[in-house]
């Protein structure tokens, strides 16, 4: 009896051919922005994609202060932080956080973790993300090639 082998082929790290993009924040609205990130952090766009393993590449993502909100959220939206003390809960919203220090950073990186897995493996992926607020940043010893975020679906 003749059967056909049908086997999923899984990606090695070894052979993820990992690289390092730059993603311009101006003018892009936060969520669209850190759930395409966070795609790309993944390793979605790539026709190798394993679940569980880090497969995507490393974002470089510049211009952080000018990104978009829309709505009330500035005024609304509420970040909330417990340091697991009584009396340990604090909440911030929108426009309180971004006027700390790295306070886009901080937002930034709560966006894109929501949409990363939980885990050991969503910390890891966190990992490679670079979050810069002006259009200046250190990684060019990479060799990074720029992305153009809106071409993705």
């Amino acid at each position: 009896m003749q059967s056909n082998s049908f086997k999923t082929s899984y990606i090695t790290p070894e052979a993820a051919n990992k690289q390092w993009v730059v993603v311009d924040a101006a003018g892009q609205t936060l969520g669209r922005l850190a759930s395409k990130v966070a795609k790309v952090l993944r390793g979605k766009y790539k026709p190798v994609f394993t679940p569980n393993m880090d497969c995507g590449d490393n974002v470089i993502l510049i211009n952080a202060n000018q990104i978009k909100i829309t709505g009330k959220k500035e005024t609304e939206k509420i970040y909330i932080t417990f340091s697991g003390y009584p009396s340990g809960q604090h909440k911030a919203t929108y426009a309180e956080m971004v006027k700390r220090p790295n306070g886009y950073d901080k937002v930034l990186r709560h966006a894109v973790k929501g949409m990363l897995p939980k885990g050991i493996l969503g910390t890891h992926l966190l990992k490679n993300l670079y979050i810069f607020e002006g259009a200046e940043h250190d990684k060019q010893a990479q060799k990074p090639v720029n992305l153009d975020i809106n071409t993705l679906k």
